[in-house]
């Protein structure tokens, strides 16, 4: 006859799968904040239909009450709250929002704040466990759970720029995760989830953790990330087989100059409509997105040289960006 045999308990048959994820809700959890927006009517022709509220979810990462969350979730507000997990709430103040990344900054001002670290995103590796805690729904502090499906995408923001280096995971998101971390198996931030792909299953995306925290560092000191612009209105258009083969080019494609911007800030009076810009000194242009990328903050005020075809001729011309407002 077989002894008796004391039946395991939940807690002893945890695997390490389900410890990690426990573990990490639990460290990771009190820094998950609840956002509650007051929106300003945007022009629309059906008014009724617009809800002059929204919601979302963001971290701490500092105790002197500095929050992470998403642009898209905080742009156009009249009124900020944040919602703690031991139910205090305060009114958030915007420190600073990059429309571009979809990062935006928050502050309030409380005692006994629990913040949570930035970990390096260019250590990850596709399969790795990945934790979204957020309020989708409304439904507070949801975990979900998931691996990193793939690494360097990118995604189009709501001002149409590129964000680079992009997350993407199957941990499900739902709307109200906007804003709110993605973890590793350390409870250390890797991603800042933003974007679902409706209707697919599955397809979710993060801002990497180092893109975002370089953006919020400059939200904390400056209030805005500094970008240059050189005054023209362009598409991606490609070239020519015979000017490619002609010209020896690196490029199949490149920036069509459909309108350039008279008198503006930015030096562009070089520049013809109809120039196909191809290179920005000696780096390749390909596309639109290209140019944005070389247009970053040191670009601001530095004559630089574009390489243009213009009526089949292969051409240099001089700009010199300024701060795009």
């Amino acid at each position: 006859m077989q002894p008796y045999q004391t039946p395991f308990t939940d807690e002893v048959l945890l695997d390490a799968y389900s410890r990690s994820i426990v573990g990490v809700s639990k460290s990771v959890s009190p820094s998950v904040v609840q956002i509650k927006v007051n929106k300003k009517p945007a022009p629309s022709r059906n008014p009724r239909r617009q809800q002059p509220f929204g919601t979302g979810s963001g971290f701490i990462i500092s105790s002197d009450g500095f929050i992470v969350t998403n642009s898209h979730v905080v742009s156009n507000s009249t009124r900020i709250e944040v919602a703690l997990q031991d139910g205090r709430e305060f009114q958030a103040k915007l420190v600073g929002e990059d429309p571009a990344t979809d990062i935006a900054v928050l502050q309030i001002s409380g005692d006994n704040l629990r913040a949570v670290r930035f970990s390096n995103s260019d250590s990850l590796q596709v399969g790795q466990l990945a934790v979204a805690i957020g309020n989708p729904y409304g439904f507070q502090y949801s975990v979900t759970a998931g691996v990193v499906s793939a690494l360097g995408r990118t995604l189009r923001s709501e001002s149409g720029r590129l964000i680079d280096d992009v997350i993407q995971t199957d941990a499900a998101l739902n709307p109200g995760n906007s804003g709110g971390p993605l973890v590793d198996s350390q409870g250390g931030v890797i991603g800042v989830n933003t974007a679902v792909i409706l209707p697919a299953q599955g397809l979710c995306f993060a801002v990497s953790s180092n893109l975002a925290q370089y953006v919020v560092g400059k939200l904390i000191m400056e209030g805005k990330v500094r970008r240059g612009y050189i005054g023209i209105a362009g598409q991606t258009a490609p070239l020519n087989p015979r000017s490619v083969s002609y010209h020896k080019l690196t490029v199949k494609s490149g920036v069509l100059v459909q309108s350039v911007e008279p008198d503006g800030p930015a030096y562009n009076s070089e520049l013809e409509v109809g120039d196909i810009i191809i290179a920005l000194g000696e780096t390749p242009v390909h596309s639109i997105d290209d140019l944005h990328k070389l247009l970053n903050d040191k670009s601001i005020g530095q004559a630089s040289e574009l390489i243009v075809l213009r009526r089949g001729s292969k051409e240099k011309v001089r700009v010199i960006p300024a701060e795009m407002k």
